[in-house]
């Protein structure tokens, strides 16, 4: 019944594939049909396993991106289908019914956690600087499309090039046929080294950029005016002790009102600052502290010209939580130590006035009402004014909630986070877990529903139920001609996930038994004894393998063997019809 399944596509860091599409597929179902690019031959069929022989074909034809069903969208209302699971990793075929995949996924996520390290590393320094990505290169041949581009065009030494003016550009690389094999980022400020519609190799350089600063780049040819850029008060000349260079550094003001920021004034009117091209707003560009201004006041600048720069904190070593605590804080749904606001709405930013020491910073949607955030000073901002974000990105540094990413993105960018965050860890260790061990956890922490707003149901308001009887009860009303609830859907880590079971006797075994027993007794609850772990504890059957209920009503039908006559081994006293065992 599933209709709903999610994108699989490989895994690639700063540019570099760590886990090709091939890998990630293997042993999975195809939600529809995987057809080649080129040819249109169907090479998955709907519903089929995606074998060795399949994942072969997929990668040959150069798909980068495959429909297929998963645990987490998995609509089975106990337990979860064979088809989104799979293939069984044990056995190298379609999983068999009964099998307890969730105490498989458990044992796959907790065996290698023995081999994960309690301690917070140190990262930064000498070592990340030569990580850092500092250049795009294609995978795929064919031709260069831009996507969402605004560009300036520049040349050196005779060599032509573009300057990236905006953010959230994309270079595509389309086939003959104009289906896009490729989609790239690209960092604003970056230098794109091709031109639209040229045909390119693979491993071409698309573009290049400073991996170590964010720039501050002039839209507008003009005259530079500073701005609340005051020698000592909010910037300081430092001098570097290897080159000897000056540079003029932002630094925090006491002034709580100063705006250190640069303007761009018209040539032929030095009082007039210039719009920004295709906007209503002035070219003036706010800078934040630590920022490095590398122009002087009165230079004339061309649009694409540097005027600032923002160095990146990779060089200073920071803590991060790596190892157990990090799988543990994932699974447990905690908010991280350094919390980063996400944006909840696509539009453009603003800065208002600053409020009690923390910035204000506005973003405006093109309709309906603009959103605040309070940022306290001192937290570099991601982001720059009159930028325009997405929803869900992050407005500064530091790790996002995971609660900010479900309210905001939803339930599959949240799993698909929590996924690449928690197999993140293991990876740093040198540890293969695949996805679907993982899935089925993240599964179990996102079954309940918060319900907002009731309806003409029977649930009360901050209720938590759990999802398919949200669904069932929400059914139940519109037959009736009713006004459904409204629900959120819930992140519930891993603890508070056991607790919330259906089942009284599973909850008790766990963890707070006075607690959960009393309140199971009060309710007059009824358990079911449908999981595993309440049949252990009343002695019965498990209903999973051959104790589920569909192998109770298989008929066995006996063939008699006919066993040859005994020969010279029933005179060494063996029975009739045993072969001799190894």
């Amino acid at each position: 019944q599933t209709l709903d399944g999610i994108y699989m596509t490989a895994l690639v860091e700063s540019g570099e594939v760590i886990q090709g599409l091939g890998e990630r597929i293997l042993g999975r179902v195809a939600l529809e049909d995987v057809k080649d690019p080129i040819s249109g031959e169907v090479l998955v069929r709907s519903g089929e396993e995606i074998d060795e022989e399949k994942v072969a074909k997929i990668t040959d034809a150069g798909i980068e991106r495959v429909l297929i069903r998963s645990v987490l969208t998995c609509r089975a209302r106990s337990g979860i289908c064979a088809k989104c699971y799979g293939r069984d990793l044990a056995r190298g075929n379609m999983v068999n019914l009964g099998e307890a995949v969730g105490v498989m996924a458990a044992q796959s996520i907790g065996e290698p956690g023995t081999q994960l390290t309690m301690r917070t590393f140190h990262i930064g320094g000498a070592a990340v600087r030569r990580a850092e990505q500092s250049s795009l290169e294609n995978r795929t041949a064919g031709k260069v499309a831009f996507r969402n581009l605004q560009k300036v065009e520049r040349s050196t030494k005779g060599k032509k090039y573009y300057i990236v003016m905006n953010r959230n550009a994309e270079i595509a690389i389309v086939d003959e046929e104009g289906r896009e094999r490729g989609k790239y980022p690209l960092v604003y400020g970056a230098h794109i080294l091709v031109e639209e519609g040229q045909h390119v190799e693979p491993n071409t350089t698309l573009a290049e950029w400073d991996p170590f600063s964010m720039s501050i780049l002039s839209e507008v040819t003009g005259i530079v005016q500073f701005g609340d850029i005051l020698q000592g008060v909010t910037m300081e000349e430092k001098t570097d002790e290897v080159t000897g260079l000056i540079s003029r550094v932002i630094i925090e003001s006491k002034d709580p009102d100063a705006r250190p920021r640069i303007s761009i004034k018209d040539p032929n009117d030095p009082e007039r600052t210039l719009n920004k091209p295709g906007s209503q707003s002035m070219a003036r560009y706010q800078l934040p502290v630590g920022a490095i201004v590398v122009v002087e006041e009165g230079q004339k600048v061309a649009a694409g010209d540097l005027l600032a720069k923002i160095p990146r904190e990779t060089t200073k070593t920071k803590d991060i939580t790596g190892g157990l605590p990090r799988v543990a804080e994932l699974f447990e749904a905690r908010k991280p130590k350094d919390v980063a606001l996400i944006a909840e709405i696509d539009g453009v930013v603003r800065f208002g006035k600053d409020v009690k020491g923390k910035r204000r910073l506005i973003v405006e949607p093109e309709v309906g009402s603009p959103k605040e955030y309070l940022i306290p000073r001192g937290k570099h901002i991601s982001v720059h004014e009159g930028e325009f974000v997405r929803a869900g990105e992050a407005l500064m540094d530091g790790s996002p909630n995971p609660h900010d990413i479900l309210r905001v993105l939803g339930e599959k960018e949240l799993a698909k986070y929590l996924v690449n965050e928690i197999q993140e860890v293991y990876r740093l260790q040198g540890v293969k877990i695949n996805d679907k061990h993982v899935e089925v956890v993240v599964r179990q922490m996102l079954k309940r529903v918060r319900v907002k707003d009731v309806g003409d149901t029977n649930f009360l308001v901050d209720d938590q139920v759990d999802r398919f009887a949200f669904e069932e009860e929400n059914e139940r009303v519109l037959a009736q001609g009713g006004r459904p609830a409204i629900g959120e859907p819930m992140l519930l880590g891993i603890t508070k996930g056991a607790l919330a079971s259906d089942s009284f006797l599973s909850a008790s075994s766990f963890q707070e038994t006075t607690k959960v027993l009393t309140e199971a007794a009060i309710q007059g609850k009824v358990d079911r004894l449908q999981g595993l772990k309440e049949n252990v504890i009343m002695g019965r059957l498990i209903p999973a393998g051959t104790g589920r209920k569909e192998y109770k009503r298989l008929d066995i039908e006996v063939e008699r063997l006919e066993y040859e006559q005994p020969g010279q081994e029933q005179e060494q006293g063996q029975e009739p019809g045993v072969s001799e065992l190894g």
